[in-house]
This record gives C-alpha cells, sequence and structure tokens, in this order.
C-alpha cells in the first residue's frame, strides 16, 4: 500500500514538473516584477525608509526617560567643621555626610524647541520618500529591459532551430534521393557521402543551437525569477514586426534615470543644510522628577521608623547650546557637501546628453533594421526560389550536387539572416521605447 502511494505521489509530481509554461512578453515582465530579487529588494528599501522617516521625525517629539539607582556606601564622606556649630568653640569636629544606603528613581523628559537640524531632516523625510519610489521605477525598468531583450533572443535562438529541423528533413530527403541513386548506379559514392557531410554538418548545428536555447532560457528564467526548471514555451505573435511610430525627440527630462539624480540632488541639498545647521543655536525644555531615600539599610520598602526616609523633588529649565568655534570643521564639511553637490550636477548634464544619444541611435537602428528586413525578406523569398528550382532540376539532371547543396545553404543562410534581422529591430524597439521612458507600456498594453 505504501508502495502504490509513493509512486502516486511520484507520478503527480512528474505531471507538475512537464507542465509547460506559455509565455508572452507581457507575462514573463509581469511575472519577473512579481519575482525577481531586484524588484522585491527595491519594495523593501521603500519599506526600510518608511521606518527612516519615522526616526527622524521621532527627535521632534519629546524624548522621555526613566531612571533607578541604588548604592550602598561602606565608607561615607567626612568634611571637617567648626565645632562652634555643635556648641564646641573653638573645635574642630568631623562629620560623616550621607547615609549608608541610598536609592532613587526619577523620569526626565527633554523637548527640542529649536533645532536646525531636526527642521531640515523632516523636510528632508518627503524627498526621500519620493527617491526610493522612482529609484523603484527604475529597477522595474530595468528589468522589463533585461527580460524583454532575453525573451526576443530566446525566441530567435527557436526560430533558427525550427529552420535547421526543416532543413535536415529537406536534406534527408535529398540524401534518400541520392542513395537510391547510387544503389541503381545512377550517382557517385562521393556525392551519397557529400550529402551525408551536409546531414553531420546541419545535426552538430543542431545540437549547438539547442545547447544554447538552454542557456539563453536559463538565463531568461534566472532575470525573471522563476525555476530553472520551468518548462516553456512562446506564442508566435510575440515575434511580429509592426513598424515602431517614430515622433519628436522625447525631454530627457522625464526620463527615471534623470529623475532620480534630480532628486539625489535635492537630498544632498538636505545634506548641506543640515551641516550649516550646526551653525545655529539649539533650546530645548528639560523637566525631571525625582524621589530619593536614604538610611541605614536597604531603603526599598523601609520606612521612617527604621532609619529610611524619602523625599522628592523636580526641576524644569531651558537647555541653550550657541556653537562659537570648532576649528572650521563645519565649514570644511559644508565645502565638501557643495563639492558633492557640484559633482552630481556635472553627472546630470552627462546623463541627459547620454539619454538624448540613446534615443537618435535606437531612431536610427530602427529604421535601419525594417530596411534590412525588407530587404531579407526578398532574398529569402529568392533563396526558396532558387532552392525549389535547382532541386527540381537535380532531379532532372541539370544541375549538380554542388549546385543543390550550395543553393540550400544560400536559403538556409538567408532565413537565419532574416531572423537575426528581426531580433535586431527588436532589441532596438526596446531601446526606442526606453528612451521614451515608455517601458511600462509593454505590460499595460
Amino acid at each position: 500500500m505504501k508502495n502504490r502511494m509513493l509512486l502516486f505521489l511520484c507520478t503527480i509530481g512528474l505531471s507538475v514538473n512537464a507542465q509547460v509554461t506559455t509565455l508572452t512578453l507581457k507575462d514573463a515582465i509581469t511575472y519577473a516584477l512579481q519575482n525577481k530579487a531586484e524588484a522585491k529588494k527595491s519594495k523593501l528599501q521603500i519599506e526600510n525608509n518608511e521606518y527612516k522617516i519615522q526616526e527622524i521625525r521621532s527627535l521632534a517629539l519629546p524624548q522621555i526617560t526613566a531612571n533607578g539607582s541604588l548604592t550602598y556606601n561602606p565608607i561615607l564622606q567626612t568634611n571637617v567643621l567648626d565645632g562652634a556649630m555643635f556648641g564646641k568653640p573653638g573645635e574642630s569636629i568631623q562629620v560623616a555626610f550621607g547615609q549608608e544606603w541610598t536609592s532613587g528613581a526619577g523620569v526626565s523628559l527633554n523637548q527640542a524647541i529649536f533645532d536646525q537640524a531636526v527642521f531640515t531632516g523632516l523636510k528632508a523625510a518627503k524627498t526621500s520618500r519620493e527617491f526610493y519610489q522612482i529609484n523603484n521605477q527604475l529597477t522595474e525598468e530595468q528589468i522589463i529591459e533585461r527580460v524583454a531583450n532575453n525573451y526576443y533572443s530566446v525566441f530567435v535562438l527557436r526560430e533558427r532551430l525550427t529552420l535547421l529541423d526543416s532543413n535536415y528533413v529537406n536534406t534527408t530527403k535529398v540524401r534518400n534521393i541520392v542513395k537510391g541513386q547510387f544503389d541503381n548506379g545512377l550517382a557517385k559514392k562521393i556525392d551519397l557521402d557529400r550529402i551525408n557531410v551536409k546531414m553531420s554538418n546541419i545535426d552538430t548545428d543542431r545540437q549547438q543551437v539547442k545547447n544554447q536555447i538552454d542557456l539563453q532560457e536559463n538565463a531568461l528564467k534566472f532575470y525573471m525569477g522563476m525555476p530553472i526548471a520551468t518548462p516553456i514555451s512562446f506564442p508566435k505573435t510575440e515575434f511580429e514586426v509592426t513598424p515602431t511610430a517614430l515622433s519628436e525627440a522625447p525631454n530627457a527630462a522625464n526620463r527615471t534615470e534623470y529623475l532620480l539624480l534630480k532628486k539625489q540632488e535635492e537630498l544632498l541639498g538636505f545634506q548641506k543644510k543640515a551641516i550649516i545647521a550646526e551653525y545655529y543655536p539649539t533650546l530645548s525644555l528639560v523637566a525631571g522628577y525625582n524621589y530619593l531615600g536614604q538610611g541605614p539599610e536597604v531603603p526599598l520598602f523601609a520606612k521612617p521608623a527604621d532609619g529610611v526616609y524619602w523625599s522628592d523633588y523636580s526641576a524644569i529649565g531651558l537647555n541653550l547650546r550657541i556653537p562659537i568655534f570648532n576649528g572650521f570643521g563645519t565649514r570644511a564639511r559644508v565645502r565638501q557637501a557643495d563639492v558633492e553637490i557640484r559633482t552630481l550636477q556635472e553627472d546630470i548634464k552627462d546623463t541627459q546628453l547620454a539619454l538624448d544619444l540613446d534615443y537618435i541611435n535606437a531612431k536610427t537602428q530602427i529604421e535601419n533594421n525594417l530596411i534590412t528586413i525588407r530587404n531579407q525578406k526578398e532574398n529569402m523569398r529568392l533563396a526558396e526560389d532558387i532552392l525549389k528550382n535547382t532541386k527540381n532540376n537535380y532531379l532532372q539532371g541539370l544541375a549538380s550536387l554542388t549546385d543543390l547543396l550550395d543553393a540550400d545553404n544560400a536559403s538556409l543562410e538567408a532565413q537565419n539572416n532574416y531572423t537575426r534581422a528581426i531580433l535586431a529591430y527588436k532589441i532596438a524597439e526596446i531601446t526606442l521605447i526606453k528612451s521614451k521612458g515608455e517601458l511600462k507600456t509593454l505590460i499595460n498594453n
């Protein structure tokens, strides 16, 4: 019975593992945004920043602490006093102060009234939240770009394998014809050997492409955060070429990379203001209430009858701190912060140029790839016609085996060039969509 149950569970496991997941590009991207480690960590950064904001806000709230102490004084400190205080003028009397046991408990409060650094931190909190939100958006765009490029790369490799499989089948048919002719003395052995070599080369290419597909699929699953063992397939419609509308160059100031740098510039500005705040005075309210017990034994739970006396005391005040001179340390830190801001501003300018360049290059690649696709499609049609005619001529004895093999190679090469041209177009299309800041449209459509 146990063996049957184990066999049943194993059968279920095999059927589940054998299930193929069909992925559109939208499915692949959506899965990656939900499961890839970078996407999850980016969201955790947003959550963690909220806790940092709470920490900053806490500095503006009252800071309340409780304290307690218990002290044993085995040797009491003594002071020498004038004996006149005790009715013995002219003598010096040594008097011990305090009790052997002292216990205290109290509550203290500290409330910032004016602290420019705290106020600056509160203003920076909103900017830091926006920074991490933009950073999350940039992370998602990077994931989308990687997944899309790898998705199309896998598709092209699968198309190449389909072409090789078809070519292998067609070459096998030719080989059977040549073998029949050889068996009947109508063909030379060298012709049969050549066609066998051709089949062996195709089979080797198929194996290499299969290995490349496995590697590329594993890379795609990794970028998606999908278990590597999951079988996947792709719908044919995902690789159709639809000319992309080429508009005017987009405003680079709307790109996520640019917005992130500008938000970082704001944060550096607040950092500089926080350092400048060290020049400002600080004012805080302090208050405390304490209870003190003293006696010859442990004061806890003891009474005046035991020689232990308790008393309370309280204090309320203001603490004012005015910085005067710290060796120009603050000035040096302010200047360092200013250099950081100016350095980032140069990065912003360079990034803006790079984003403009991305669009121009992507637009040029799109235009060139469309021309290449049209040319390669026509070449593929011509190569197929030539192969068909050459095959008919070979069967009628009007063409040599060399002509047939050359025509077959030319047809396969034309088909491969066509799929490579489509891949180049699709990757350029992703780059163009990215340069326009519209990568999210790949999952919103």
